[in-house]
């Protein structure tokens, strides 16, 4: 089975909730999560949910059942920034 990554992207004034910037398999998965190591994105490893979020199309916002693990996952991105 080949990784599967999807990037997320949220700005509230434009979205009401967070979207697929991003996904791909193989080695366009590959691709994105180097293109996230090399500009310091934090990564967040959960295969059963990027598997739920890679069913969705590009710049297509995440389903309501997912915004508390998305949230949880932003709120601890953002205290990494501090």
């Amino acid at each position: 089975m080949q990784n599967k990554a999807v990037a997320l992207k949220y700005d509230e004034s434009y979205n009401e909730a967070p979207y697929i910037l991003a996904k791909g398999i193989g080695a366009v998965g590959d691709y994105i999560v180097s293109l996230a190591k090399n500009n310091n994105i934090p990564i967040y490893k959960n295969d059963k949910l990027a598997q739920s979020l890679y069913r969705l199309k590009q710049n297509e916002e995440i389903p309501p059942e997912l915004y508390t693990i998305v949230a949880e996952i932003f709120s601890f991105v953002y205290s990494l920034k501090g």
